[in-house]
């Protein structure tokens, strides 16, 4: 699985957090590169905020994608797209069909919720001809006392993805690290609990 897609519906869900977090997870074993293939250039700006040599390196998209991925995957053993928060992107159609997995990143909201049954879609046109893709759906910002949070994992088995064990919790220590171009993992005690779910769901990825 060298090739990983972010996606998402919708913005605010948590893709390029997401993103930049699982990637540093796997380079604790791993070489990992970033294509930040959204417009808006979120995991770019990421990067340029850390003043560590040895943060994660996050390229900025070109037109051929899979070209793109493949020259990385030379030098890397993990490639990270990190999509536009539409299924309807040109990036994310392009990318959905060279990936080895797409992880899409789904707030316990109704309007969240909603916006998955399109990506449902586009994983299934294209595993027509992408026939090594899969698909998992990850809460994300989890309020465990909630009744929305209670009731989000049985919503959302209404929708043919498979969805992951582990689900991130709301923490202010994922927006916090971003903001230093840092991951959870560079927050010693403060993002301990983070970087143990982070661990976790990478785990369930490498199992797939």
């Amino acid at each position: 699985m060298p090739i990983i897609a972010l996606v998402s519906n919708k913005g605010g869900a948590g893709k390029t957090t997401l993103s930049i977090n699982i990637a540093t997870g796997l380079a604790k074993h791993s070489s990992v590169a970033v294509i930040d293939a959204d417009p808006q250039g979120s995991a770019l700006q990421w990067r340029a905020f850390s003043d560590n040599d040895d943060t994660i390196p996050v390229h900025e998209a070109t037109e051929n994608l899979e070209s793109m991925a493949n020259e990385l995957l030379k030098d890397n053993q993990y490639v990270i797209f990190d999509c536009p928060p539409s299924v309807h992107a040109p990036q994310t159609t392009s990318v959905l069909e060279i990936s080895d997995i797409v992880l899409v990143p789904v707030q316990p909201s109704p309007i969240d919720m909603w916006a998955t049954v399109h990506i449902e879609e586009a994983v299934l046109k294209a595993s027509e001809t992408n026939k090594n893709l899969r698909a998992l759906l990850v809460i994300n910002q989890l309020e465990a006392r909630t009744t929305l949070s209670r009731l989000v994992r049985d919503a959302l088995s209404e929708i043919g993805l498979p969805i992951a064990n582990t689900a991130l919790r709301r923490r202010a220590i994922y927006r916090s690290s971003a903001l230093e171009g840092k991951s959870v993992f560079d927050m010693g005690r403060r993002g301990a609990d983070a970087a143990a779910e982070i661990e976790q769901l990478i785990e369930e990825l490498l199992a797939l």
